[in-house]
């Protein structure tokens, strides 16, 4: 992330200029700017820049259903990749010094709905299947150069999803859902009886495997799908589980380097209540704290970094998770932006909220 200040002065003085008063009141009233794929109530698929109190300060359109985004952390262009078995990914400038343009996914891949900017914002790694060949890659793209591709990495695994940069900058983390997927069949997941989920770490220059982490093989049809690291630098996950409903999973795990991959106990009635399926992880401002959105419970946990469950909330179809001051915020496939501190607070805009809430700044 980058800090507001920064952010705003990059997106430039046409951005604020093109601002209708109420949106730069918005603005200036906000200490955080969040970007998601949305759906517009035509029907229409787009993304928005929005504020903590729910005003869209701009949409964009796309041409399908996107997933999630990540910023440059340089020029504060954005980047919006299509939900799996999506081809395209949309680069946004702010600043509208560049009109939107697409990125289409190489022959023989598709994106897998998340990507991340090195620190020096010039490459871009996305998270990519190599359907023929049923194994999972990394596009590295070139964004001094319009996003030219220049090659990619083995994720050592199949169905990669999340991508995130450690905190050190030098590598990569990727959650290697184990799902196969092709194209020729949607959605559908080909290998659910033989899944091997994992969370490794590559050299982000050399794409060397530097640790690879796999459940227990009583879990392996935990699929693992979201991160965020806590202030510790250990690396949090949600899981999507692929067995039996009436099992009760694991939900939630970490990786750091003392104690490996742990998956990580919760009360029952909270497991229940998610029905094995974790949508977004996010970490507070201070890393003290990790949120879990289970939008199919229609819950969001909150627990401490020993995982200890915190508080929770009930939130229809809540999904996206972000850090704000002093808590969260959470958006919901029903149109709420919510704040979630001390005094939680929700409002309902005109667009239905997409899986992911990336915070700009």
């Amino acid at each position: 992330m980058i800090d507001r200040r920064s952010f705003v002065t990059a997106c430039g003085a046409a951005f604020l200029a093109g601002l209708a008063p109420f949106r730069q009141e918005a603005l200036a009233r906000s200490d955080a700017l969040y970007v998601s794929a949305c759906q517009k109530s035509d029907g229409a698929f787009a993304v928005a820049l929005f504020t903590e109190d729910g005003t869209i300060l701009h949409l964009e359109d796309c041409p399908a259903r996107a997933h999630d985004a990540t910023v440059c952390p340089v020029s504060a262009r954005i980047v919006v990749f299509a939900r799996r078995p999506g081809t395209f990914a949309l680069v946004m400038d702010p600043s509208r010094r560049q009109t939107p343009f697409t990125i289409v996914s190489a022959a023989g891949r598709h994106f897998y709905g998340h990507g991340v900017f090195s620190r020096d914002g010039r490459l871009l790694y996305a998270t990519e299947n190599d359907f023929d060949a049923a194994r999972g890659v990394v596009g590295i793209y070139d964004a001094s150069d319009g996003f030219r591709r220049l090659g990619e990495f083995e994720t050592h695994g199949i169905g990669p999803h999340e991508i995130l940069l450690t905190p050190d900058g030098r590598t990569l983390a990727i959650a290697n859902g184990g799902i196969e997927t092709h194209p020729d069949f949607g959605r559908a997941k080909l290998n659910l009886d033989s899944m091997e989920p994992s969370i490794v770490f590559l050299d982000r220059r050399s794409g060397t495997l530097v640790e690879r982490h796999a459940c227990e093989p009583r879990w392996r049809q935990l699929s693992l799908r979201h991160m965020t690291f806590d202030r510790s630098g250990d690396l949090w996950f949600g899981c999507q589980y692929e067995g039996a409903q009436s099992d009760l999973p694991p939900l939630i795990g970490k990786v750091g380097r003392e104690i490996g991959l742990r998956l990580l106990d919760m009360p029952a009635k909270h497991l229940q209540a998610m029905q094995n399926y974790v949508g977004s992880v996010a970490s507070s401002n201070d890393g003290d704290h990790v949120a879990i959105s289970a939008p199919h419970g229609n819950l969001i946990v909150i627990v401490d970094t020993a995982g200890r469950v915190v508080r929770t909330a009930a939130l229809a179809d809540g999904c996206g998770l972000a850090p704000r001051d002093g808590g969260f915020l959470a958006t919901s496939g029903e149109g709420q932006v919510v704040v979630l501190d001390t005094k939680d607070r929700a409002v309902t805009t005109k667009v239905r909220w997409d899986n992911h809430i990336l915070r700009t700044n």
